[in-house]
Parts: C-alpha cells; structure tokens; sequence
C-alpha cells in the first residue's frame, strides 16, 4: 500500500510561521530581565534608607547661623538622607503626575512607545504604520523627536520641572534646618557623596538590561 502523499514545507512558510509565534515584547527575556534587574536595584536601595523618625525629629530642627552653616548642614544630611531625599521626591512626582491625569496617559503613552517600538521589539519585526516600513534608525529619531516635543513643549514638561523644583524646595529646607552632630556619618564616604547613586544605580542596572538590545539594531 502506498505511503500518502506528503508536501514539503518551503523556507518562505517556515519562516512565516516562525514569525507568527514570536513573542510579543513584553513577554521577551530581555523586557523580563529589565523588570528583574530594575526592581532589585529598587529594592536594595530603599533597604539603605534611614529610619523616619530621625528624619522628622522635632528637637534636632533649629535655624542655621548663616548661609554657610546651611551649606554644610544640607552636604551632611544629603549623605545620610540620600535615600529617605530620594523617595521623597519621587512621592512629591508622582502625586503632582497623579493630580494630573492627562499628563500621566501622555507619560505612559511615551514609555510604551519606547518599550514596544524600540527597546525590547524583536528585531525580526519592523515597524510598519499605514502600509510604510520604518527602519530602526527612522523610529528611533521619530521617538527621540516624540519625546523632546512632550517633555519640553507641552505642560508635561513644565509640571515635571515644576514637581523637581519643590521637591529639591523641600529637601535643601529640610536639609538646612536639620543639625546632622547626632548623625553617625561615615567617614569613608564623603559628604557630597552620591545623593543620586541610588537612582544612578537602579539607572545603570535598566541600561545594563536593555544594552542587549539596544546593541542588537545598532
């Protein structure tokens, strides 16, 4: 008896159906290792953070003798405050963002673009919008343009520079009136020591986790 028939299956299908199962850019490995390095950089950095109560403690709080009393008070509580400074201005961001709803959708619109159309896209999948193709160049200068236009000609940009210039408001009077002589400081680090590691860190692990593909359409 015969043996049926069989078509063979040319490189063009192969390929189609190996397209057709890619997997969408936020389930890749690369977007998965972006969340996992991000969040531990976060997490390890919020565990450095000083209790509160020395933050808010009423009797350490008095007026400095001149302005550079004030100078040296804030360089010491920003090493010891760093994290505690940090976290506060991301709460002053997000409740100015929050209390804005518009400019929230516009910031998230923003990030999905980079996300989805540049960061962690397969490579094998260009963009395609009404029927034209973009390369990875062309859709890289269209976000770029995207994203100068939204932070710096919209009222994003100024309620971003707006929420930045209170919350650094708040800290540098905080960081006056707080006499930092009960601190224990280390002496190995130095006072104006990296009041934005902590953010460069986490910084440093995004990019680390997106550099592969970054690098890929390079």
């Amino acid at each position: 008896m015969a043996s049926p028939a069989t078509i063979p299956m040319t490189t063009s299908q192969s390929t189609a159906g190996t397209g057709a199962q890619s997997q969408p850019p936020i389930a890749t490995p690369a977007f998965r290792a972006f969340l996992s390095r991000f969040s531990s950089s976060i997490r390890q950095g919020l565990s450095q953070r000083r209790p509160w109560y020395e933050l808010i403690d009423r009797s350490a709080m008095s007026r400095p003798d001149n302005l550079t009393d004030a100078y040296s008070r804030i360089r010491k509580n920003l090493s010891y405050f760093k994290v505690n400074y940090i976290t506060m201005l991301v709460v002053v961001l997000a409740f100015s963002i929050l209390s804005h709803p518009l400019s929230l959708l516009v910031l998230l619109g923003l990030l999905a673009a980079w996300v989805f159309l540049y960061l962690f896209r397969p490579s094998d999948q260009p963009v395609v919008i009404l029927g034209r193709t973009f390369s990875d160049r062309e859709t890289l200068g269209a976000l770029v343009v995207l994203t100068v236009f939204v932070v710096f000609l919209t009222s994003v940009g100024s309620l971003l520079i707006s929420a930045l210039l209170v919350g650094v408001a708040i800290v540098c009077l905080h960081g006056a009136f707080r006499v930092p002589e009960d601190l224990f400081l280390d002496d190995q680090e130095p006072a104006n020591a990296g009041f934005l590691s902590f953010l460069g860190g986490a910084a440093s692990s995004a990019a680390a986790a997106a550099a592969p593909a970054v690098a890929s359409r390079v």
